[in-house]
């Protein structure tokens, strides 16, 4: 199938599961891609992370943090179901850096971020991002904006309307009544912008290689595996990621490297109309298309 007719056909798989996004996959070791509209933005949620962490390391190389300096963080105080590590804790506790950085990365603790993110400020991750040429990528609020929405105010029998409300209160530009879900808002970045981020992971030479090293490190011990690890992670393939979920935005970008030397980076980005909290049709789903995607430039 040609590459113009398997993306017709993803697209029609995508809507028929109540979903569209921004797809795309490339050949590390040669810089072939596909994707389904790899430029279209979208808010990150917990893959923002991902940067938080490379800045994070890149300041500890210069020196100008410690990654044994112990931190004191306050409970979470969440009592909704989902949020994990930090995130949940009821009684103050003290960190390593290094630590936070485990936990923000590898079991997307959204406590042990804030804390990573009040020793190097959104706007200092961004320019971080410019300075290793990275553009493309917003970082622009912490990731305690994410768990006040209206998702929050409703009890746990009604929280669809809060994904209805996500879902209804869109614009044509993407602009959106919930800051956290326009993308000139909020923390945003299309799948092309961080499949290049990706690269320069994988084949550090804008970022420094123990940085890199450090945040792949991260990415391989993630402990959310249930989007798109099924359809990428084997006895013979190494499958690093982030995820990122709000509302009804369902996302994962990662790495899948393939005992024949085979590096692919992956990155999708979905929202869905559907408005319902959980949707394992829609993970499959995805997963479906990104793996169609990987196979068609693996060949087969």
């Amino acid at each position: 199938m040609t590459a113009e007719g398997l993306v017709r056909d993803l697209r029609a798989e995508l809507d028929d599961a109540g979903l569209r996004g921004s797809f795309l996959v490339r050949d590390l070791r040669t810089g072939a891609e596909i994707g389904i509209d790899p430029d279209r933005e979208y808010p990150m949620a917990s893959l923002v992370k991902v940067p938080l962490a490379a800045a994070t390391l890149e300041r500890i190389r210069r020196g100008e943090l410690d990654a044994a300096t112990r931190l004191e963080v306050a409970p979470g105080g969440v009592t909704t179901p989902g949020p994990i590590g930090l995130t949940r804790f009821r009684h103050p506790a003290s960190v390593a850096v290094a630590d936070l950085l485990y936990l923000s990365t590898s079991l997307s603790d959204g406590t042990a971020a804030d804390v990573l993110f009040g020793l190097t400020p959104p706007s200092e991750v961004t320019r971080m991002l410019g300075e290793w040429g990275l553009g493309g990528i917003a970082v622009r609020h912490v990731m305690q904006d994410l768990v006040e929405t209206p998702a929050e105010r409703f009890d746990a029998a009604e929280v669809d309307l809060a994904h209805a409300l996500a879902i209804g209160a869109a614009t044509a530009g993407q602009g959106h009544r919930l800051r956290q879900l326009d993308v000139t808002r909020a923390n945003a970045a299309s799948a092309r912008a961080l499949i290049e981020l990706l690269q320069a992971l994988w084949t550090p030479s804008k970022v420094e290689a123990s940085v890199a090293a450090g945040v792949r490190e991260l990415m391989a011990n993630n402990v959310i595996r249930h989007r798109l690890t099924p359809d990428f992670a084997s006895d013979a393939a190494r499958w690093s990621s982030k995820t990122g979920t709000l509302l009804n935005l369902r996302h994962e970008a990662g790495v899948v490297e393939h005992a024949d030397g085979g590096v692919f980076a992956v990155v999708a980005l979905t929202e869905s109309r559907v408005p319902a909290v959980l949707q394992p049709e829609a993970e499959v789903r995805m997963a479906r298309v990104a793996r169609a995607l990987r196979d068609h430039l693996r060949g087969g």
